[in-house]
């Protein structure tokens, strides 16, 4: 197994800016005998077929349950597009549940997953006063569990996360140099998600090291609607501020709350306000390419690969494989001036950003043969 990095140069500079962020834990799982064997290839498609490389433990489709705290805008398809992929590349198949931002109904889910003897638990996003309970009970019964942007913290369960605090930075800091460290803000947010309250701590860290930039207005809900919510907010807000130089800028740490404030400054014609966000998806491509749009530059990591990766670090798990307790994505900058004229997609971000799409963790050499053996 390719070794995987916990650590980036964002959160170094994160841990320099703040003190009292709180530290992930090592990791804790215990490592376990990996046990093959050898058959031939079998016609039956609903059996994957045995090798010398695959696991014991996987010589049987696997049964995956990915429970989402919410499914809002195409981040999120684009994730459990992902998602769905790898386990179908293995021979897997995947039960996809939905709680609509109900964390009570996100953890009825997780129990019901154990009631069906799944064989393994995928979760993205979620609190851990409220699913904690539920994941630890999983976790006792033998399922292995990997949480997306998650502030659960349980021996044995792995977390990723997309280093919300280098994406805030990164984004920042972009801001703060275009506006040579002075000028108006506004800042759309909403707390109660933990990938949320992470970016926010680089925000306030933000607001101390550039002083002269001002907040001069606050807003932000997560709906069904958000980035039509948002656009109907920033519309209201452009007509109170409505001169030139009354607002410079608008940091977005969410692709909805991005989209929602670019449409309204492009529909207001006030060129003049830049547009600042976290994430990336094809639907907010076609706005950063559009001309004269006012999205320069948001950080981000690809969606569709965090959802892969985070099945690679599942069967890893499912083979006994140890796997780390926390990984950091690594996220990247994307800047509007480093886009084409023509449109692309986000399968083609790795000809204009280094590294796009690219992750190797959580591979294991077993499973090109684990592919192999379930087409």
């Amino acid at each position: 197994m390719k070794s995987w990095k916990v650590a980036s140069a964002g959160i170094l500079t994160a841990s320099i800016l703040l003190t009292g962020c709180t530290s992930e834990q090592d990791a804790v799982a215990q490592k376990t005998e990996t046990k093959t064997v050898h058959a031939e290839k079998s016609t039956d498609k609903t059996k994957i077929t045995s090798s010398k490389k695959i696991p014991s433990q996987l010589q049987k489709p696997l049964k995956i349950a990915s429970i989402n705290q919410f499914s809002i805008g195409t981040f999120s398809s684009q994730y459990v597009s992902g998602v769905k992929k790898q386990v179908e590349e293995f021979g897997g198949s995947v039960q996809v549940y939905n709680a609509d931002n109900d964390l009570s109904k996100m953890a009825a889910y997780v129990e019901t997953a154990i009631n069906q003897q799944v064989d393994g638990i995928l979760i993205d996003h979620g609190r851990a006063d409220a699913i904690a309970p539920s994941v630890k009970k999983a976790v006792a019964q033998g399922i292995p569990v990997v949480a997306f942007d998650s502030d659960i913290n349980i021996p044995g369960v792995t977390v990723i996360d997309q280093d919300d605090y280098s994406l805030a930075w990164n984004s920042l800091r972009t801001m703060a140099q275009d506006l040579n460290g002075k000028g108006k803000i506004v800042y759309v947010w909403v707390g109660g998600f933990t990938p949320m309250e992470r970016r926010n701590v680089m925000y306030e860290a933000f607001k101390k090291r550039y002083p002269n930039i001002k907040e001069v207005a606050r807003f932000g809900n997560a709906s069904q609607n958000t980035a039509l919510d948002t656009q109907s907010q920033m519309e209201a807000l452009l007509q109170k501020y409505p001169n030139k130089g009354d607002i410079d800028a608008v940091f977005a740490p969410w692709d909805e709350f991005a989209k929602g404030a670019t449409r309204a400054i492009q529909q207001a014609g006030r060129d003049e306000i830049k547009v600042y966000g976290i994430d990336l998806s094809d639907e907010d491509l076609q706005l950063m390419q559009a001309d004269e749009s006012p999205w320069k530059a948001t950080a981000a990591t690809d969606p569709a690969d965090v959802g892969k990766m985070q099945v690679r670090f599942l069967y890893q798990k499912a083979a006994g494989e140890e796997t780390p307790q926390v990984y950091s994505v690594q996220p990247h900058l994307v800047e509007k001036e480093v886009l084409p004229s023509s449109k692309i997609s986000m399968s083609e971000m790795g000809k204009y950003v280094e590294g796009w799409g690219k992750s190797d963790a959580a591979e294991s050499p077993w499973m090109k043969t684990l592919k192999e053996a379930s087409k």
